[in-house]
């Protein structure tokens, strides 16, 4: 298939399925044969994505009328016409043949007049339609309304730092399997494959790529050297600092990341990873395959511990919460179009109800780290201080960090800071 062909279809599941965007490309990168290809559409989606509401604004100025429903991909369509003018450096002349030749391919010839011609207006007026933009806060910080108005009330001095911020593609991150190699061994076997990277300075497995690659160009992928993780997301297992023999729960585990991270730090110990999806269940036993790591996991609702714990303690638990992810969407720009403002109140329920499950599982003296990829005061901070509230023996523990911010309970990382994913830890001790 065409890859510009291929974006349009992805692009049409996201907003009018709901769709997430990494299956949506993974299911469609089988119909694109080359590896080119597949990267050109996979780069298409996410800058669509990305500068979504601002090219949806300086759609409905060129519209002369508004299109049927029945007619989203020829909005997908002229969104990707549109991206490929102003953010692309494909020449104007091409990106609008290149659009208008795949009309008769949605099987919607009549709709080729209209396409070049929206297109070619953007052109003739494009600097008033940018000023248009400029005006509008929805366009020019290319996030919903009422997610900007959530931002704007928790962080009144970051809310346009962190829009701007989450705008940007993430840089490729990699943790290094400290069983089988050590950082700066790694590093040089990157530098040997030509790929640059730098040491974390917060994770100490960590190294940040100057130019993401694919990961069968690094050395040692497949027989487990390394893994691709994000610093924020590093910084979960050396917080929960597991000694040998100690009976650990990874609850919400999957894709396995933090799970694999713990038993690479400390290989003794007695791990339950606990998944309650059994596709993302399969991926993460796939990881611990690949990295030759021993854990248990088990199909089960961390909201649940009756249909599947088997009554012995826990020393320490992680709990990677089910979140809004507003902290990733640097990563997933579908996000900014799948998340609702009414997904919020729900998401913060559900983190109550497994955070009061898992609690009586924990051993006296014992740890539990709360962790999201949220920056939202309402799942992180006013989350652990109602938690507080709600059970006696439950004490703060205050890290001693050098990444982040202190907030009322906990630490929050915004994303950007210091080029790491928005990211939220709280560590609850058991009297």
């Amino acid at each position: 298939m065409n890859p510009r062909l291929a974006a349009v279809h992805v692009l049409q599941q996201v907003f009018e399925q709901g769709r997430n965007l990494p299956d949506a490309l993974e299911a469609m990168h089988a119909r694109i044969p080359d590896q080119k290809g597949r990267a050109l559409t996979q780069a298409l989606c996410y800058g669509v994505l990305r500068h979504g509401f601002s090219l949806d604004a300086i759609l409905r100025q060129l519209l002369k009328k508004p299109l049927k429903p029945k007619d989203g991909d020829l909005r997908c369509l002229l969104l990707l016409g549109l991206y490929q003018i102003i953010h692309m450096r494909v020449p104007d002349h091409a990106a609008v043949s290149e659009t208008v030749k795949l009309v008769p391919a949605l099987k919607k010839n009549w709709a080729r007049a209209m396409v070049n011609g929206v297109l070619r207006n953007y052109l003739r007026q494009a600097g008033s339609l940018r000023e248009l933009i400029a005006n509008d806060p929805v366009s020019r910080c290319e996030h919903p309304r009422w997610l900007l108005d959530k931002l704007r009330q928790d962080w009144p001095r970051d809310w346009q730092a962190i829009a701007a911020a989450s705008n940007r593609p993430a840089p490729m991150t990699l943790r290094v399997n400290r069983r089988r190699a050590s950082r700066a061994d790694y590093r040089q076997r990157l530098e040997a494959a030509g790929i640059e990277a730098e040491p974390c300075r917060h994770a100490p497995d960590g190294l940040r790529l100057k130019q993401a690659v694919a990961v069968e160009r690094l050395p040692g992928f497949d027989e487990g050297l390394v893994s691709v993780q994000d610093e924020a997301a590093q910084l979960a297992a050396p917080q929960l600092a597991p000694a040998a023999g100690e009976r650990i729960l990874d609850a919400c585990a999957a894709p396995g990341g933090k799970t694999a991270h713990l038993l690479e730090i400390q290989p003794r110990l007695k791990l339950d990873a606990l998944e309650t999806d059994p596709e993302r269940l399969a991926r993460l036993r796939d990881n611990l395959q690949r990295l030759d790591l021993d854990a248990r996991p088990i199909h089960g609702d961390a909201a649940r511990p009756a249909d599947w714990w088997d009554g012995q303690p826990y020393d320490r638990i992680l709990l990677d919460a089910p979140c809004s992810a507003t902290g990733v969407i640097r990563r997933h720009p579908d996000i900014k179009f799948l998340r609702r403002e009414t997904d919020i109140a729900t998401l913060v329920e559900q983190q109550q109800q497994i955070l009061q499950a898992l609690w009586p599982l924990l051993a006296a003296g014992g740890i539990l780290l709360y962790a999201t990829c949220s920056v939202l005061r309402a799942e992180n901070s006013e989350q652990i201080e109602y938690f507080l509230r709600q059970c006696e023996d439950a004490r703060l523990e205050t890290a001693d960090a050098g990444w982040g911010r202190p907030v009322t309970a906990g630490r929050q990382i915004l994303p950007g800071e210091e080029k790491m994913d928005g990211f939220f830890y709280a560590c609850l001790r058991k009297a």
